[in-house]
């Protein structure tokens, strides 16, 4: 098996479109950039503990409230409780609906899908403010793209 080297990754033009792709993410699952780079994170490590979250924080601005938030949204759910004897601390998993989401950015950076266009599936084509219809914009030229 062939190792994965940093020109291969950009020969795939992997991160080209990342920027618009994220926006995109956020603004339609109401979510910060900061969370959802967070999931992604989690999503890599597979089981995490609060502890995890603590240590994957340290590059973010601070937000108290954003565990709760993850939690109480269904972003993160608990994969084994805590009994208080033997398991000292809840253990955690992102949630399918997470799953889903960072695997649709997945393959719409690698041009298998494209961002939705409808006004029902995207909100940011309703052209509610200058920056969703500039975003807007820049969904159309990311779907033309077809060598990401």
């Amino acid at each position: 098996m062939r190792n994965l080297e940093a020109r291969d990754i950009k020969d795939m033009n992997l991160l080209k479109h990342y920027r618009i792709i994220r926006k995109w993410a956020c603004k339609n699952n109401d979510l910060s950039d900061a969370e959802l780079e967070l999931l992604i994170y989690f999503d890599c490590m597979g089981h995490f503990t609060k502890q995890d979250f603590k240590i994957g924080t340290y590059s973010y601005s601070w937000n108290n409230r954003r565990w709760n938030t993850l939690l109480t949204k269904g972003w993160i759910i608990v994969w084994r409780n805590r009994n208080r004897t033997t398991q000292k601390y809840n253990i955690y998993e992102v949630s399918f609906k997470c799953k889903q989401l960072i695997s649709r950015m997945y393959r719409i950076m690698l041009g298998e899908d494209d961002i939705p266009t409808s006004e029902r599936r995207n909100k940011l084509i309703a052209g509610n403010s200058y920056t969703d219809k500039v975003l807007t914009e820049a969904i159309y030229n990311v779907n033309k793209d077809k060598t990401r």
